[in-house]
């Protein structure tokens, strides 16, 4: 990922079947982070290390469907990171490339100008389930779960546990 500031590298695990979505991004020089989401709309955002941080949200919405290019736009074919693509534009939310061959993600941009440049895609590959629990410490009393609305794509607010 880049947005000419900062760089992570971020695993995507996409497991559309038991509705579930799961970032594993690592800063450049800092900690992981974990952003995990569920079709219902719950997220949570949390670290594994000693700071034990963790923020949720509920959104409106769940997790990407296999189906969301419906509606997109076209934009023909491009060349993107070595790899001829066709490019679709969906809500003025996101510039998606498609390698033309293999039909594998090469590239998002996002209406913020981020980048996803995609280096590895493994159909099929599975994360075990015991990595799709979210810490204990996200769950305490002491913890407030905040609704968000999505307004024009981007998350309004957030919540810091």
């Amino acid at each position: 990922m880049n947005n000419s500031v900062i760089h992570e590298v971020i695993d995507l695990w996409y497991d559309w079947p038991n509705g579930r979505n799961f970032n594993i991004i690592q800063h450049q020089l800092g900690n992981v982070f974990h952003d995990l989401e569920w079709n219902n709309g719950a997220s949570f955002f949390y670290t594994l290390d000693s700071s034990k941080t963790c923020s949720s949200v509920q959104l409106e919405v769940g997790i990407l469907r296999p189906d969301w290019l419906d509606g997109a736009t076209y934009l023909g074919q491009r060349e993107a990171d070595g790899f001829v693509c066709n490019v679709w534009e969906k809500a003025d939310f996101i510039t998606y490339f498609e390698d033309v061959v293999t039909k594998r993600p090469v590239l998002w941009i996002f209406y913020t100008r981020r980048e996803a440049h995609v280096i590895t895609f493994e159909a099929g590959a599975v994360l075990d389930d015991s990595k799709w629990q979210a810490p204990i410490y996200c769950f305490h009393n002491t913890t407030k779960t905040t609704t968000h609305r999505l307004l024009g794509g981007a998350l309004k607010g957030s919540a810091i546990l």
